[in-house]
């Protein structure tokens, strides 16, 4: 089925508030197996919002409206779209007797008139009970066509999104839509399609589409199925398919995993310990591992070494070093990560040095020139980059190239 959502308000147009409201509805609908080819913005005017519920309804099966069921006279959601549906509206006795004793619990003194304008209700509806503030949910059915109404308030929407809601939805859409994320690294976004092209002209169900991200590539896997068990069965062919062309470039196919958390497990399944010496990053590689919950096992100190004077004072690079190669070279970020595990006492350190921009480049060393050094348990390998973003992108390309070079690095020791 066909779902369509429609978000009413002027201060959305307007970006005096986020809509978090439609990526909220946009994925639940999409778990529930509903398809979502049209989303819509409209103000608080009449003729506009009755001109675009026309033409959801005259496309979709189902139109989600969420926002504009107040008690102020620009709320026009619940009348205009009785108007499309044909439908007059009456006082609802329940809807009126639960706002009395909304009001009543809130303590909020006496109800001003305006307020009953929410018990009224279009004949036939199906109206949802609002846990958490005034205006009810209305749902309206009439010749196929579905009207979902929702309060715009995040914190009364989606309690009752999925409390009552998606229990109806799911009602009318039996099959769901179940998912994995192949999250891979080490492997270019160009080079990583071209490798799964075949997979994606063949799809049906399951369907795979890539996804990039900043330093890595993702590959959504998507099954429609009655269950989430017939779903893993209709994907594992997909997912074993995938681990046989990239194989352990491939850190996780859980979505909510990130790659320093995947980092950060190996380090714990090895016992190994971590220490990071960073120049151009200046502790954004620190900062990401130390997100992620259980970091403290693994690393103790780290170790931001800006200047010349402080990459030979705190991590013993050799000032020979600097002065026959630079800052911004291998042998520098080799001496870096040997002499931060040295410094640290631990088994593995991760260096990051660089031009990250937009000033500080030249012929020889232009912005966007990184050098990433790794040692572990001694062993210790550089990589050279060259980004061509700004400042911020590249130095977010170098904190995952190096979450990268120590993930391959790791999974040798």
């Amino acid at each position: 089925m066909v779902v369509e959502l429609i978000s009413v308000g002027t201060e959305i147009l307007l970006g005096n508030i986020v809509n978090t409201n439609a990526a909220y509805l946009s994925e639940k609908c999409a778990a529930l197996g509903l398809s979502c080819y049209h989303q819509s913005v409209v103000g608080d005017n009449e003729g506009r919002l009755e001109e675009t519920v026309r033409l959801a309804v005259s496309r979709s099966d189902i139109v989600i409206l969420s926002g504009g069921l107040g008690p102020t006279k620009d709320d026009l959601t619940k009348e205009v779209t009785a108007k499309v549906f044909g439908k007059a509206l009456y006082e609802d006795a329940h809807t009126k007797e639960r706002i009395s004793g909304y009001f009543s619990r809130m303590r909020s003194g006496s109800i001003t008139e305006n307020n009953w304008k929410q018990a009224m209700v279009p004949e036939g509806a199906k109206v949802v009970d609002n846990h958490n503030g005034t205006a009810p949910g209305i749902i309206i059915e009439e010749n196929g066509k579905t009207a979902i109404l929702l309060p715009g308030p995040p914190n009364e929407i989606k309690p009752m999104f999925e409390r009552d809601i998606m229990p109806y939805l799911r009602s009318l859409e039996p099959e769901g839509i179940y998912s994995k994320m192949v999250k891979i690294c080490s492997v270019g976004e160009s080079k990583a399609e071209t490798m799964v092209l075949d997979l994606m002209e063949d799809q049906s169900n399951p369907t795979i589409a890539p996804y990039a991200k900043t330093g890595e590539v993702h590959f959504r896997v998507t099954a429609r199925a009655a269950d989430e068990k017939e779903a893993d069965r209709l994907m594992e062919p997909m997912l074993s398919e995938l681990f046989r062309r990239f194989g352990d470039k491939i850190y996780t196919t859980d979505e909510d995993v990130t790659l320093e958390e995947a980092v950060v497990s190996i380090l714990k399944e090895k016992k190994i310990t971590l220490t990071t010496a960073e120049s151009c990053t200046a502790g954004l590689l620190a900062g990401r591992i130390m997100n992620t919950a259980g970091a403290s096992e693994i690393y103790n100190e780290g170790y931001i070494t800006y200047s010349d004077e402080a990459k030979e004072r705190l991590i013993g690079v050799n000032h020979a070093t600097l002065e026959k190669y630079g800052a911004v070279s291998a042998e520098t970020a080799a001496e870096m990560a040997k002499g931060a595990a040295k410094a640290a006492g631990a088994k593995a350190a991760v260096s990051v040095t660089g031009i990250a921009g937009p000033g500080g480049g030249s012929e020889k060393k232009p912005v966007g020139l990184v050098y990433v050094g790794c040692s572990v348990n001694g062993n210790v390998r550089t990589e050279e980059f060259r980004f061509t973003g700004n400042r911020a992108k590249n130095r977010e390309y170098a904190v995952v190239r190096a979450l990268t070079l120590l993930r391959e690095e790791l999974l040798k020791a």
